[in-house]
């Protein structure tokens, strides 16, 4: 997909095979990029997830790079698993992710009928036939790498009769899996695709598009080719593992047009290495295990891989292609750095994220010499930088007064010599206000801080430093810290989002694993910790000076915390809720450091 940055100098594989296509006129006049066509054919039994992102990415990002199409449908042939839910989802996901496709969005649906009429064309020319063995049966007849397979009974009947069988099939007269439709092909090809593949099989299931019109649904190896090229699709772009698929991709399409005056269109399949990120799994079969057990609030949980849950936490389509981008596009199978997703949110949040201030486990601070006037109500304004990397987002105030609240982590009671926050004795600079120092601490009878105590130097308002001694010593000071004003502060509850497994490769079962040993047993117990008492500052409860995010969420840099979203939740609920989206920095490569 067309990011911000320059073209890189080099071009990926596959950018090498259309400019080829082009130069020769492979799909039009030569020099005519307009031509190209991809498509994205997701099946509608689950919700996109990060691998989907990139295969959305690199398909839209093709057809836009060179002026040509690009298409939206949906491989909507297994009833049985597919829900319009997920339909719904993937429009809206596909959508976010910034691609745009041509006319309306498509199903493999749409083309039953053509489909159907096709098969037929295949066993007429003997190409296919009806096969009426079990499910066992022809598992035990495929045979293996190290063996042929052997013929079915039933591969050479008459056309007419798989002809008769193939309607009965299509009007509901057989029972699931009593029979299907084949293609004869090979059935001691080394490739296992090519031994006489199931094109069709029984299913009387209510389809989500076509009701109970159908009884017979189309495999994927056959529909996915006729698909592409029904629409004109000119480079089908795959995962390696279609890989060994491709022959009989072109196989259906080379028997369809065996003996026609006008043969159908022949798209050309390209596979490139799926993305595979560590820390997460991309299987929808896992991922629903997930949700129905309910280790996660639904697919859309912020701690789940998929785009819905990664645009629920907070990431940006910018940096799910930055990360596409960095995980490049070859043939070669290997793990991605799930850090170079968190860094590529972080560069981008960095640049356009406003700040805020927000305490997260806060402490009560009381300004002891605030009323030394006899004004200890008075409510001091200051200004707040809004987003340093961007001076057009000006300025909010920020108010301060004699009680504050302070993340209880930056007070010790005792602290070492390098501590370079708040305790006895120890003075530090409020951001945008003044330097404090702490004259004195409460503790309640469990020995917890409920209260700390400092005085404030009028000297150094605004946070800067105080003007020389009479000597001309100039007083410093290392630790600044964040806080808000109690008097204006409002609750909030966050939550701290961290990755949903302990281990890079969570799904791989270990070579000493016990019987019954789960892919779950590798979640990370500390993926989502819910902080109830957060503080955070009121100009978070109005969108007054926001930048205008596409997608309407709300998303922020806490200082010295991290980053952040308003969850939908809020809404709802009518209080703030914020997901973390990533920390400020990659605490997880320290703690592997350890």
């Amino acid at each position: 997909m067309p990011d911000d940055t320059n073209e890189p100098a080099s071009r990926h594989f596959i950018e090498q095979i259309i400019d080829a296509d082009i130069a020769s006129g492979k799909w039009g006049q030569p020099g005519d990029r307009s031509v190209v066509a991809t498509r994205f054919p997701p099946e509608p039994n689950g919700y996109l997830h990060i691998g989907h992102a990139k295969a959305v990415n690199l398909s839209y990002g093709l057809a836009a790079q060179f002026g040509g199409r690009f298409m939206l449908r949906f491989d909507d042939t297994n009833p049985a698993k597919e829900e319009q839910e997920y339909v719904d989802s993937i429009i809206e996901d596909v959508r976010w992710l910034g691609a745009k496709w041509a006319g309306e969005v498509r199903f493999a649906s749409d083309y039953f009928e053509q489909f159907y009429e096709w098969a037929q064309d295949l066993i007429k020319k003997g190409l296919a036939y009806v096969d009426e063995q079990s499910p066992e049966q022809m598992k035990q007849n495929r045979g293996d790498v190290t063996k042929p397979g052997v013929n079915s009974p039933f591969r050479d009947r008459p056309a007419e009769e798989s002809l008769d069988l193939f309607a009965k099939m299509k009007a509901g007269a057989f029972k699931d899996g009593s029979m299907v439709l084949r293609a004869k092909i090979d059935m001691a090809s080394p490739n296992m695709n090519l031994r006489d593949p199931v094109m069709y099989r029984v299913v009387n299931a209510k389809h989500h598009r076509t009701g109970s019109t159908w009884h017979i649904y189309p495999m994927y190896d056959w529909a996915h080719g006729l698909e592409d090229s029904i629409e004109g699709i000119t480079h089908s772009i795959c995962t390696l593992e279609f890989e060994n698929h491709r022959p009989l991709y072109d196989w259906f399409i080379d028997a369809i047009n065996k003996g026609r005056s006008e043969p159908i269109h022949h798209p050309q399949q390209i596979e490139f290495s799926r993305l595979e990120p560590t820390y997460i799994i991309t299987s929808k079969r896992n991922l629903k295990l997930l949700v129905d057990d309910g280790h996660v609030m639904g697919w859309d949980d912020p701690r789940m891989p998929t785009v819905s849950g990664m645009r629920r936490r907070g990431f940006t389509p910018e940096s799910l292609r930055a990360f596409a981008k960095a995980t490049g596009v070859t043939k070669f199978k290997g793990a991605h750095d799930i850090g170079l997703l968190e860094a590529a949110v972080r560069d981008h949040l960095n640049i356009a994220a406003p700040r805020r201030m927000a305490v997260l486990d806060p402490v009560k601070v009381v300004i002891t010499n605030w009323g030394e006037h006899g004004d200890s109500d008075r409510i001091e304004e200051f200004d707040a930088i809004n987003n340093p990397n961007d001076e057009a987002a000006g300025t909010r105030k920020v108010a301060f007064s004699c009680e504050l609240y302070i993340e209880r982590e930056d007070f010790m009671e005792d602290p070492p010599k390098k501590f370079f926050r708040l305790g006895p004795g120890r003075e530090v600079r409020l951001r945008y206000a003044y330097w404090v120092t702490c004259t004195d601490f409460v503790k309640d009878s469990g020995g917890n801080v409920t209260e700390i105590h400092c005085t404030y130097d009028p000297a150094t308002k605004g946070g800067e430093n105080p003007p020389p001694d009479a000597d001309g010593n100039v007083r410093k000071v290392k630790g600044t810290i964040h806080w808000v004003s109690a008097h204006d502060a409002i609750d909030a509850e966050v939550r701290q989002i961290d990755r949903l497994f302990t281990v890079p490769h969570p799904a791989r079962e270990p070579k000493d694993a016990p019987e019954g040993w789960s892919f779950m047993q590798n979640l990370n117990p500390d993926a989502m910790t819910v902080i109830g008492g957060a503080k955070v500052e009121p100009a978070l409860a109005s969108t007054e000076g926001e930048p205008t995010w596409p997608d309407g969420i709300r998303r922020f840099q806490f200082e010295r915390m991290g980053y952040f979203c308003v969850d939908r939740d809020s809404a709802k609920e009518g209080r703030l809720i914020f997901n973390r989206t990533a920390t400020l920095r990659d605490s997880w490569s320290k703690e592997q450091g350890k």
